[in-house]
């Protein structure tokens, strides 16, 4: 594109049909803080961000997305109003042991202090194996779309892909509520540890000049 994005705002309260029409322009948020932006920068360099969304009328499982759901069939997985708990701050804590660059301090960076409500209505997907609980994802919901905002599970657990899982479960949540679209967040142009969010059917990328929405395509190779 021919500028860098870069921009923000604070707004503790966004009517549902308001926030489909802040997703639909690449908004997201953190708790209060809403952005979007066009290019991080990290070790590696700057990284072109790709706002990203599924279609659902288009999306059906993978081979390799119906496997994580079978070797998960143990697990009970309910959705509720979101809480910023000690239980979900502890779980947290364990996540971030998985990153490098760019770790927050602590779950509240993403959720406000009130998650279920501020600044637009928010759900917790739980998922637990019998009594433990070893994963937990937070959905905005919006009129017609819903939103991805955080995910973690227990790193005792990672063999389970349970980052997937919980986008799949996302997911049915967001076609039993009769939506169009949902939002698994940013990912890169190059390669990142965002890319499984490359790999839902019915995937568009937001293309942040004309800000119209079409099939996601993948970055072209660099020619030797």
């Amino acid at each position: 594109m021919s500028a860098v994005l870069n921009q923000a705002f604070n707004c503790p309260s966004v009517p549902p049909e308001v926030m489909d029409r802040l997703w639909e322009a690449g908004w997201r948020h953190f708790g209060e803080s809403f952005f979007r932006y066009s290019v991080s920068e990290n070790e590696q360099g700057a990284q072109t961000i790709t706002p990203l969304r599924v279609d659902l009328e288009k999306f059906t499982l993978s081979k390799s997305q119906r496997r994580v759901l079978k070797k998960n069939a143990d697990l009970h997985c309910e959705f509720a109003p979101a809480q910023l708990s000690e239980e979900a701050r502890t779980m947290f804590q364990r996540h971030k042991a998985r990153f490098k660059d760019n770790v927050p301090d602590d779950l509240g960076t993403f959720l406000s202090c009130d998650p279920a409500t501020v600044p637009c209505p928010n759900h917790e997907c739980r998922v637990h194996l019998g009594a433990e609980l070893v994963a937990l994802s937070y959905l905005d919901l919006g009129e017609c779309s819903t939103s991805a905002v955080y995910g973690m599970f227990e790193p005792a657990q990672s063999w389970r892909s349970l980052g997937i899982y919980t986008m799949l479960r996302e997911i049915e949540f967001t076609q039993a509520r009769s939506c169009r679209y949902y939002y698994p967040g940013y990912a890169t142009r190059e390669p990142s540890a965002y890319d499984y969010k490359k790999q839902l059917r019915g995937l568009e990328m937001l293309d942040w000049e004309s800000g119209l929405w079409d099939v996601y395509r993948s970055q072209p190779e660099a020619k030797p």
